[in-house]
């Protein structure tokens, strides 16, 4: 009795079926064809063209404004752009009897922030953490300015500060002849009546803010304080103040960036003349005001560049920091 037995060489044992090679080319081929030419011609479409509006209105347009600082310009084509080197940031710091008025007001504007409305909306968001009655109505109505345009909210505060029919005035009784008070033409007055408006938009800003920071607190750690007998000072100043450290740096950040970028309030109120000057209102008024100094204009822009990433790049910095140790 005899069996046949088949034995393949080596050479044909290595080659593949040729359905076996045909398959993965079947499944690649199907993959790719569930994307159309349709869909990536749409895929493109979608991410090409908010990506070129992106770089041609944020990137070109910063990189352009820094190079015209060297230069001076009145905007009417180009042949008339000239190169002149630092002259601009010269005259800026040494000629303009605007800028340091300017500087000194937005730093004014940041302490007022940080100082009034910043605890003020820590205030209400431990109070609306507590989950007390009609907590997401009172959210609403604190949060309801931030939604509002600073535009609107500029005209709705001149009603306010009007000198004869404004609330203010009719409640002190300033609003008869010879006792008016002007807070908007005052200049010993108007930039504390836009930092009043400014600081009621800001304060439902950081109230959101601080309470979003409350929601992440872990429970156990304010059962663990009432245990050990604190009360509720000690426990919000021992325990739930440090934890919120990451959101006091975000606040931090963002009421510095608030302060450089105030421009609509104040060229709502006064076009930020008679002592509310800002470098906002500096840059706006040398490049599309009448004199066309877009070369000046934007050196000053580059300066308002400068303070914002002194402060940006380290909070950029730090956080990446954070996220690799994690």
């Amino acid at each position: 009795m005899t069996t046949d037995t088949t034995t393949q060489s080596p050479e044909a044992a290595g080659v593949p079926s040729p359905g076996a090679a045909s398959a993965p080319k079947r499944a690649a081929r199907g993959h790719r064809r569930l994307l159309t030419r349709r869909d990536r011609f749409t895929l493109a479409l979608m991410a090409g063209v908010p990506t070129v509006l992106h770089v041609a209105l944020v990137w070109v347009t910063a990189f352009a404004s820094i190079a015209l600082a060297f230069t001076t310009w009145d905007g009417i084509g180009f042949d008339s752009i000239k190169w002149v080197g630092l002259q601009n940031f010269r005259q800026l710091f040494a000629d303009n009897p605007q800028f340091w008025p300017a500087v000194q007001h937005n730093v004014i504007w940041f302490v007022v922030l940080i100082l009034i409305p910043t605890p003020l909306g820590l205030f209400l968001a431990v109070q609306l953490d507590k989950n007390i009655r009609f907590s997401r109505v009172y959210q609403t109505a604190f949060f309801l300015p931030v939604v509002i345009s600073m535009a609107c909210i500029g005209f709705v505060w001149q009603l306010v500060y009007n000198p004869d029919t404004g609330l203010i005035n009719s409640l002190i009784g300033a609003n008869e002849p010879g006792h008016y008070i002007d807070w908007i033409g005052d200049p010993k007055l108007n930039l504390w009546a836009v930092l009043v408006a400014a600081s009621w938009r800001h304060t439902g800003y950081m109230m959101i803010l601080y309470l979003a920071g409350l929601k992440g607190i872990d429970p156990s750690l304010r059962e663990a304080s009432s245990l050990d007998g604190a009360g509720e000072w000690q426990t919000f100043k021992h325990v739930v103040f440090p934890t919120l450290r990451p959101t006091n740096t975000v606040v931090l950040v963002v009421t510095i960036i608030e302060a450089l970028r105030a421009f609509d309030l104040v060229f709502v109120f006064n076009k930020g003349a008679q002592g509310t000057e800002l470098l906002s209102i500096l840059v706006t008024n040398n490049i599309i005001g009448e004199s066309s100094r877009i070369g000046y204009g934007s050196a000053i822009a580059v300066v308002l560049l400068v303070i914002s990433l002194v402060v940006i790049i380290p909070y950029l910095v730090a956080t990446f920091r954070k996220e690799r140790r994690s």
